[in-house]
């Protein structure tokens, strides 16, 4: 990167960053099944990002698989067609599932997941779609999915089709968009949340990330995702503001603070654009100079402890890399969630209430840390139970420090 100063520079290499990430996700692919009319394209769009069944591209695989894919969704959708017409034609969309399962098998085009779509107030289901659940499901695993799953008909059959104890994964009912009973009374959308989790919980770890970033409901997983990630760059950010560097150097810490930043944007998935990278990035003085807010941060906790060496002057700076690295980590996660919720809600986001979010939580964990990490390295400085080198208590207050900042993110 260069000139770490320009936000602009850093803010465009955020996003060519995440483009490239983006890119080089290994898609998650499923293949839904079911009559015309049970609601595929509503839980399609209800569930992944950008409704993709409807500004999605199809692309026709065989005569009865649609192939439904975005440029900017890691998620290809096979969809089937024809299964309400005579049995031959049954046959021939059973025959060309069970082709693409075969033909993609062991390559990034292989179907992980397959969601059988029945209405649930049809309270029936024929013995020729029992038979092909079961087969698909000697394949890949298999979710039946109860759509518009309303009132005691619908649980009704949802114990029904559970006692017949089929071969599958899971048996799940959903309400995908709110039913409207009455001007007084709407049942809101359920069970979208729980079948995110079902279908994350069969999918292979090598698509789970992409999984994840095309899901659009449950952004609680977002987040710990996204956190999870974070901890790794921490760590990372401890190494490398350990070299016994004047710590405003930021030439090595700033691109890997600027390659989390993208690496957390891919994971929530959310439409940002330049100007808005630009804000956020402006509301803590730009990645660079939010690197070089913490020298003054783990310095002023331990200026009581005199003749501070190098060794300890390292630890010192990558235990302020640390925090600092968190705290921008931390506040962009809350940026994106509330940008994530917004979008699921269908409202807007203004740039002023993000640049205010993001520079409150990036205040608030600066103050947070450098108070818990003054107050540790106080007690450790003062105990006479066992006197410490210098060195020692600086080595013992950061990996403290570091121990309860691990737990606690």
């Amino acid at each position: 990167m260069k000139n770490f100063d320009k936000h602009f520079d850093v803010a465009q290499e955020i996003l060519d960053l995440t483009d490239k990430e983006l890119k080089n996700l290994a898609p998650v692919n499923i293949l839904m099944i079911g009559k015309s009319g049970v609601g595929k394209s509503t839980l399609i769009n209800s569930v992944f990002r950008e409704r993709i069944a409807e500004t999605g591209i199809g692309k026709p695989v065989t005569k009865h698989l649609q192939k439904i894919t975005r440029k900017d969704v890691p998620i290809t959708i096979y969809d089937t067609r024809g299964l309400e017409l005579d049995p031959s034609v049954q046959k021939q969309v059973k025959d060309e599932i069970y082709k693409l399962i075969a033909d993609n098998k062991g390559t990034e085009e292989a179907l992980h997941v397959a969601y059988y779509c029945i209405q649930a107030t049809s309270s029936r289901i024929e013995e020729s779609e029992i038979k092909m659940i079961e087969e698909i499901s000697n394949k890949i695993p298999v979710i039946l999915v109860l759509t518009q799953a309303i009132g005691e008909q619908a649980k009704e059959f949802q114990q029904y089709i559970e006692e017949m104890n089929l071969d599958i994964a899971a048996v799940h009912s959903v309400l995908a968009e709110p039913y409207v009973i009455s001007k007084d009374y709407t049942v809101q959308p359920f069970g979208l949340k729980e079948l995110i989790e079902r279908t994350f919980n069969l999918i292979p770890d090598s698509v789970r990330k992409a999984f994840t970033n095309a899901q659009r409901v449950d952004i609680e997983r977002k987040v710990e995702t996204a956190k999870t990630w974070a901890t790794r760059y921490i760590a990372t950010s401890f190494g490398v503001g350990f070299v016994p560097i004047p710590f405003s150097d930021a030439s090595i810490l700033v691109p890997m603070q600027v390659a989390l930043l993208a690496h957390i944007t891919v994971i929530f998935g959310v439409p940002i654009d330049k100007a808005t990278i630009l804000s956020i990035i402006a509301a803590v003085g730009g990645t660079g100079s939010a690197t070089v807010v913490g020298r003054s941060v783990v310095s002023n906790a331990f200026k009581f402890i005199p003749g501070l060496g190098t060794v300890v002057g390292g630890v010192i700076s990558g235990t302020t890399a640390s925090i600092v690295t968190r705290a921008l980590a931390y506040s962009y996660i809350q940026v994106l969630k509330l940008l994530a919720s917004s979008e699921l809600s269908g409202q807007e986001t203004s740039t002023d209430k993000i640049v205010s979010m993001m520079q409150k939580q990036f205040k608030n964990y600066i103050k947070e840390n450098k108070r818990e990490l003054k107050n540790e390295s106080t007690q450790l400085n003062m105990s006479k139970d066992s006197p410490l080198s210098k060195v020692e208590v600086a080595r013992r207050t950061v990996n403290n420090f570091l121990d309860k900042l691990k737990n606690r993110f």
